[in-house]
């Protein structure tokens, strides 16, 4: 299995949960009750699919051999940009779960919350799953050795098979195409 041409996959199922999320926003947005069941299961697809899932395979295999192998440039673009970057989206996941509490508790102004931070996380992801697939990839193609990248490639592989072990890709692929189907 080739990690990263796996990592651009599920940056295509990533990017249709953004569709969703925007969508739902749009609904909010145009008076439309929060449907907070909805929203929850858009906060969990991003913790365990987006974030669990796949960072996890960024972080603890793709960005760590890089570093570990390129060094300073790697280092740079690993510490101080998409990993940061992946700590803001678990800040505004978190920052929307709480609106989402509080507009579930009657406040109305939370509702604001509730579209600003899911839109945020969803401009963040766009740029973050551009510079990824356009930069980043194609950087870590380019200055990891064959040996390291055929190491990153078994251990995505171990991964994966453990976690279609576990169910976890069928259970978010299929709550992201019922979530599709609801807001087209």
């Amino acid at each position: 299995m080739d990690g990263i041409e796996l990592m651009v996959e599920e940056h295509k199922n990533i990017k249709r949960m953004l569709k969703v999320i925007r969508k739902a926003c749009i609904d909010v947005m145009n008076g439309k009750e929060i449907d907070f069941k909805d929203f929850k299961n858009m906060i969990d697809f991003v913790r365990n699919y987006a974030d669990k899932h796949h960072h996890e395979k960024e972080e603890k295999i793709l960005f760590n051999r890089m570093v570990d192998e390129i060094g300073g440039t790697a280092e740079k673009i690993v510490k101080y940009g998409m990993l940061v970057e992946h700590d803001f989206g678990r800040m505004y996941m978190k920052d929307l779960e709480e609106a989402l509490d509080k507009a579930n508790a009657g406040d109305d102004e939370a509702k604001l919350d509730v579209i600003a931070n899911a839109v945020s996380y969803t401009h963040l992801l766009s740029r973050h799953i551009d510079k990824e697939d356009n930069v980043i990839y194609s950087f870590a193609r380019r200055e990891l050795g064959k040996e390291t990248l055929n190491k990153v490639n078994m251990e995505c592989d171990t991964f994966e098979e453990e976690n279609i072990r576990l169910g976890v890709q069928n259970k978010y692929i299929k709550m992201l195409e019922k979530l599709e189907e609801k807001y087209k």
